[in-house]
């Protein structure tokens, strides 16, 4: 990764130019979401459902994200927390990262009261981004590409930080296949902006091909840490308080 940190060494604090959409990068997002739509469209349509059964309200969750040269799109996605959640903590946590950009980064989903009964798994399995699908087809976003960032998020980066808006936002990239919550938020700056920098036909096919073995790791990772509060309650314990302690947390991750 030698190279990467060396080109994103090279444009800190440098500003962003006006970008285009490669005739490859399109072409690639088209084929590939039509040649999916047969298998995705029944799993959205079950999922929708599932929202709909045991959450009230709109199925689908759309708002502002920051995508191609700093412009604003509306990003679908399937609605896996409750209607009008409070974002003031993912707010204050994007600030706490960005100014500690090598503190690890943490995944909220463990302990976050606002998602829906089944939405960790959802999430879990990147299954709540399948709408984006309708932005890439739009053109908006890519298969490939950074995550798209809130507008508080980019309002408070650095200028180089705004380097990863060179290159669509995509519903998986190099820093998703890299190791993505396991990282820091500078690793996944150098990783969005190195892609932004390099990407081509035969990157962008070697990250689909990693992502299935990605979304797979990721789940098992969160069953692994039901599995830990599982054992815990097989444990001896001291009184009827602490099994009930243990008892709501493993309820709550499979929620």
């Amino acid at each position: 990764m030698n190279s990467i940190e060396k080109d994103v060494g090279c444009i800190q604090g440098g500003e962003a130019t006006s970008q285009r959409v490669e005739l490859w990068k399109r072409c690639l997002d088209i084929v590939c979401v039509i040649l999916a739509l047969p298998l995705l469209v029944p799993i959205a349509f079950a999922i929708g459902l599932l929202i709909k059964l045991v959450s009230p309200g709109p199925v689908l969750f759309k708002a502002h994200r920051v995508g191609l040269n700093g412009n604003l799109f509306y990003c679908l996605k399937f609605r896996t927390m409750k209607v009008n959640a409070d974002t003031s903590n993912h707010q204050q946590y994007t600030a706490q990262l960005i100014q500690n950009p090598d503190a690890p980064m943490v995944k909220l989903d463990n302990k976050d009261a606002r998602i829906i009964r089944f939405g960790r798994m959802i999430r879990a399995a990147g299954l709540d981004e399948l709408p984006q699908l309708i932005n890439v087809l739009r053109g908006e976003m890519s298969l490939v590409g950074p995550r798209p960032s809130l507008p508080y998020e980019h309002k408070n980066f650095l200028p180089w930080h705004r380097r990863r808006c060179d290159t669509l936002p995509g519903l998986t990239g190099l820093w998703q296949v890299s190791g993505k919550n396991n990282t820091t938020f500078e690793r996944m700056m150098e990783l969005d902006i190195w892609y932004a920098r390099n990407r081509s036909l035969a990157l962008d096919l070697a990250i689909i091909s990693k992502t299935p073995y990605a979304i797979v790791k990721q789940v098992v990772e969160t069953r692994r840490r039901v599995r830990t509060l599982e054992a815990a309650e097989q444990r001896p314990t001291t009184g009827e308080p602490r099994r009930l302690k243990v008892a709501t947390q493993i309820n709550t991750l499979l929620q």
